[in-house]
């Protein structure tokens, strides 16, 4: 054992630092943040549709095809211009139940086309749209 034998009545400097106050500190501020942060859902909402008996028949399926000339068809016939597509699907709009509109687009398509065709059906109010024929652009 070693034994302190100084002479003069100055008291030793103290080289270690406090930490107590600075852990406490550090514990409330993160029982604060835990407290404020807002509990996360771990769900999402969605408004499901409520059908007590199952759809029997099949639903009518409107066919609209963009081709590499951005050319539009109605179940195989082109189109003139986008008055005809908006008189057709005014005439869709009508029918009850509402058609399926089936869209798909040839990979060489103007996407301008492609989305004008879904913007004429947006405009009318239909729902029930779908695009399909996707896989052709799929990566291998």
């Amino acid at each position: 054992m070693a034994m302190n034998l100084q002479t003069n009545d100055e008291p030793e400097v103290m080289m270690d630092i406090n930490t107590t106050p600075l852990i406490d500190v550090m514990l409330v501020l993160l029982i604060m943040l835990i407290i404020t942060i807002p509990v996360q859902l771990h769900s999402v909402n969605l408004d499901m549709p409520q059908s007590a008996t199952p759809q029997t028949k099949k639903p009518n399926v409107v066919r609209i095809e963009v081709d590499a000339h951005s050319v539009v068809n109605w179940n195989g016939k082109p189109l003139a211009d986008r008055a005809t597509l908006d008189a057709l699907l005014l005439e869709v709009k009508a029918q009850e139940p509402q058609p399926e509109l089936h869209i798909k687009a040839q990979g060489k398509a103007k996407y301008e086309a492609v989305a004008g065709v879904l913007a004429s059906a947006q405009r009318q109010g239909l729902t029930k749209i779908g695009i399909v024929g996707t896989e052709q652009f799929a990566a291998p």
